[in-house]
């Protein structure tokens, strides 16, 4: 019973460590989860462009289809089906665009609307008068809600004429040059003038005149595949910026942990007092007090937890379960260095408390860990894990008998006094050394003097320290003279 507080704040820190590695496998999950769609998004627009290359190539440009003043038509309707398409895909959308290839008045479908696409440069027009010969043999197109749709610039221009009121275009537009017109503003102001119309039903294409023509396609298709790789890219790094750890899921972690903890210290500080004797309607004044401060306590505990292992976890290669551990020694040490400093316990029994402050963190992180493991249900795993381990390292702890503990006890008295022992021989060792280096020295000093006859002496005695034969010992002048002359 004395152990339970003790294995459930274990058990609460392991599930808080738990759910903090929980919030960053979905964020990891949910990233590899993207790759993989996005991987999916652009083999398929890839594919819708390869698939446009493939009919042009092959439906339009070797059956020479439409001729050579016809062919870009064909050629404008199949590239705007695979671009739009692959557009919508790269997206992670379905395709929208059909292509009819019947000649008949409808050229694409999209969503529903039929359209009727005209690339005319005939006449200066802008496509114009496509669409009211168009309109001529089909006048019911326009009212069953179909739409004309022609290239790009041609829109742009035809738009901006639209919105110039007739004094303006006289003053602004030239009459002859490059640029549009006033003649063109005219051409245009006729068009809609006639009322059959309005500027709502034409749309632009997305692509202009120039690049659908038979010796350009190759290269807006080949640009197109260029833009599409870079909105994926774009599309990815925006994933992986989605997946970084932020403030706001370290903020959560952070209140979470404080919470469960302070809400354990309540529970725990409540059953303490209960164990007692007490009954809640007897607490007293200060008893509420006493519970309130540890659970304020617990509280910030519980917030500087959650937040270093939000940060261990996310910033550095710490699992969650060793990073609550390091959190747990941390405190753990620190309320050790203040009975020290307080004069409770000695050093000695500090660091043997902080040890096995270590070595229990170490198993319910390992517990925690296995447990995870084998039972891969967030906070569920870790819980099973820390209490398995920890009842089993409880129980081992206290499996010794009394005599395998005074076994314990006096093989670390004796190791103590060995150590005392080996500690006063090496030191008389080291002042052995000491002394003897200092002799060589001064010997040393005295051989290589440069006063003659003290380095002759010097020499001398170098040389029997060294075991020198004396008959070899040049210690007299007779021998020197000897040495030299003889």
């Amino acid at each position: 019973m004395d152990d339970l507080p003790k294995l459930v704040r274990s058990n609460q820190k392991q599930a808080v460590a738990s759910w903090v590695n929980y919030l960053n496998q979905l964020r990891i999950d949910d990233l590899l989860s993207s790759f993989r769609q996005q991987d999916e998004n652009l083999l398929n627009a890839l594919t819708s462009i390869d698939e446009a290359i493939r009919k042009i190539d092959l439906e339009v440009v070797t059956a020479n289809r439409g001729g050579q003043h016809g062919m870009h038509g064909f050629i404008a309707e199949i590239a705007e089906v695979g671009i739009s398409n692959a557009r919508q895909q790269i997206l992670g959308q379905a395709q929208v665009y059909q292509w009819v290839n019947d000649n008949g008045p409808v050229d694409l479908i999209r969503s529903g609307v039929e359209i009727q696409q005209k690339f005319v440069a005939a006449g200066g027009r802008f496509s114009l008068g496509a669409i009211i010969e168009h309109l001529q043999k089909y006048p019911d197109f326009v009212q069953n809600g179909g739409k004309y749709q022609i290239p790009a610039d041609y829109f742009e221009v035809i738009k901006e004429m639209y919105s110039t009121p007739p004094e303006e275009a006289g003053k602004l537009l030239s009459r002859s040059g490059d640029g549009p017109s006033f003649k063109d503003w005219q051409r245009i102001d006729a068009f809609f003038q006639d009322g059959s119309i309005g500027i709502e039903t034409l749309e632009p294409s997305t692509l202009k005149y120039h690049e659908v023509q038979r010796g350009a396609y190759e290269s807006t298709m080949a640009a197109e595949e260029t833009s599409l790789r870079s909105t994926d890219q774009a599309l990815r790094d925006n994933a992986y910026q989605e997946s970084l750890p932020n403030l706001q899921e370290g903020a959560k972690a952070t209140l979470a942990a404080a919470a469960v903890e302070g809400g354990t210290a309540f529970v725990l500080a409540v059953a303490a007092k209960r164990r007692e004797g007490k009954r809640l309607k007897e607490f007293s004044e200060q008893d509420w007090i006493d519970i309130a401060g540890e659970t304020g306590f617990s509280f910030v505990k519980g917030g500087v937890r959650g937040l270093s292992i939000y940060t261990l976890t996310n910033f550095t290669a710490t699992s969650a379960a060793v990073a609550s551990s390091i959190v747990t020694v941390a405190f753990g040490i620190a309320d050790q260095a203040n009975k020290l400093r307080c004069g409770e316990i000695d050093q000695l029994e500090f660091i043997e408390n902080s040890e096995l402050v270590a070595l229990e963190a170490a198993v319910s992180a390992l517990s925690s860990f296995v447990g995870q493991a084998l039972i891969p249900v967030p906070v569920l795993g870790a819980v099973i894990g820390n209490t398995v381990g920890t009842i089993m390292y409880k129980a081992a702890a206290s499996s010794l008998s009394k005599r395998e503990a005074e076994l314990i006890e006096r093989y670390l008295s004796e190791q103590r006094v060995l150590d005392d022992q080996l500690a006063g021989e090496y030191q008389e060792l080291i002042e052995k050394l000491d002394r003897g280096m200092s002799d060589y020295l001064g010997l040393l000093e005295r051989a290589f003097s440069p006063d003659v006859q003290v380095a002759l002496i010097g020499s001398a005695e170098l040389a029997r320290r060294l075991d020198v034969p004396a008959d070899e010992i040049l210690d007299s002048d007779e021998k020197v003279h000897a040495y030299f002359l003889d």
